[in-house]
């Protein structure tokens, strides 16, 4: 591949093959800055494309020459009212040399129209710079946090629920896959946010090259289990540190979840408790996670939120018709959408706790707002008040906007966990 601009002017948005997939991360790679080569990156993601096919891979061509990517996976995703198909965006990159010319903007253009097309109503995915996608309909739907507590403070309180028969197992991750299989995918059934790992999404998680162990040890598994089976698991791997005054290793914990109160106490305590730790640190959890209500001193978990997962409702009609409501509402939303122009106009939603329906509408609207507003709202967690009082959406009948959050909002917080 060359690296400087192409004397031509025009270049065209088409598919690709498992053949071009090595220029596809060349671009990809130079892209997002990755130190990996082009084969290194292709040798670790091919298993995902040949499991999935190759279909939903889009490159930009200046001649015979790859200049832009995209691409996305198919997901079953948990969301309010369900589990849901949702296009997984991913792998998206412009040659340096051919930034500002208009490549990403007709890449997602015609992605956006292949997902619709597809019959799928939602597209989502986690953003390297969170000011890209906003322009294309996505909004920040996921905060996650991580956070880490050094060992005098990592205590549970005396009333946190224990059962004396729970069975606490440590093993190699693959000797317990389908434990931890069937505890994911009971809570990824219910928690939004969440998507179903196929076989070889499971093969990535667990996947444990040395040079991923950033000087940790192997990834290991925790499964906590009652006699009629698994209640949850941590992954997770061990860093030890030694100073003048002995030991600082770290717990460095990948994932954690349960599916009973006890379980999530006997894992929690299980990571605390290991000998030569000073530390244990939580990369990903959910902004209300057991564990600080847990905690003896919740204020030592101290938490560094983050976006995670943004989603862009790609059918919006069909998205709102299909969402389930805390409370009743009606308004009319008049909705702009340079991406997806299908969605653009005027809809009447009126929804309650039975269901909803959406149909197109020439009445005055309630509230004017941008796709990205909808599709920030749609997992619950976040308000559409915020949007109104930055002034970037616009109320028009007063209380709309306070009617819509109560009806949109989900008492448990969206969770992905999982970069894709």
């Amino acid at each position: 591949m060359t690296t400087h601009p192409s004397s031509r002017t025009e270049w065209t948005v088409r598919g690709t093959d498992r053949d071009e997939y090595i220029e596809v991360m060349r671009v990809v790679g130079e892209a997002l800055l990755s130190p990996e080569p082009p084969r290194e990156r292709e040798h670790h993601l091919r298993p995902l494309l040949d499991a999935e096919g190759y279909d939903r891979v889009l490159v930009a061509v200046d001649g015979d020459e790859v200049v832009g990517s995209v691409n996305d996976f198919a997901f079953e995703m948990a969301m309010p009212g369900g589990p849901r198909p949702v296009a997984g965006v991913t792998g998206v990159g412009v040659w340096p040399t051919y930034r500002r010319r208009g490549v990403l903007s007709a890449m997602m253009r015609r992605q956006l129209a292949d997902i619709h097309a597809r019959g799928e109503h939602y597209a989502a995915l986690w953003a390297s710079e969170g000011a890209i996608y906003g322009r294309f309909g996505y909004g920040p739907a996921v905060a996650e946090m991580e956070t880490g507590l050094r060992r005098p403070h990592a205590r549970l309180r005396a009333d946190a629920p224990r059962d004396p028969s729970l069975r606490i197992r440590l093993a190699d991750p693959e000797q317990v896959r389908p434990d931890l299989e069937r505890v994911h995918r009971e809570v990824a059934a219910v928690q939004a946010g969440r998507f179903q790992r196929a076989e070889h999404w499971w093969d990535r998680t667990l996947r444990d090259l040395p040079e991923q162990r950033d000087g940790g040890g192997p990834l290991r598994a925790v499964v906590v289990s009652a006699p009629g089976g698994p209640l949850g698991y941590a992954l997770y791997r061990t860093r030890n540190r030694w100073e003048r005054d002995g030991s600082h290793g770290e717990v460095h914990v990948q994932e954690v979840t349960a599916t009973a109160p006890a379980a999530w106490t006997a894992l929690y305590e299980h990571l605390f408790n290991r000998d030569l730790v000073g530390e244990v640190l939580f990369a990903s959890l959910a902004v209300d996670d057991p564990l600080h209500h847990l905690l003896a001193d919740r204020g030592r978990a101290v938490p560094t939120l983050y976006t995670s997962l943004w989603v862009r409702l790609v059918d919006v009609p069909a998205a709102l018709s299909e969402r389930s409501y805390a409370a009743p509402v009606e308004a009319v939303l008049e909705v702009a959408d340079r991406f997806a122009p299908w969605n653009a106009g005027r809809w009447r939603l009126r929804a309650g706790t039975g269901g909803a329906r959406v149909e197109a509408t020439d009445a005055a609207p309630d509230v004017s707002l941008d796709v990205s507003h909808l599709g920030a709202a749609h997992l619950g967690q976040t308000a559409l008040d915020g949007y109104l009082r930055a002034g970037l959406l616009t109320e028009h009948t007063t209380g709309t906007v306070e009617r819509l959050d109560t009806a949109l909002h989900c008492s448990r917080a969206p969770f992905c966990g999982q970069v894709f």
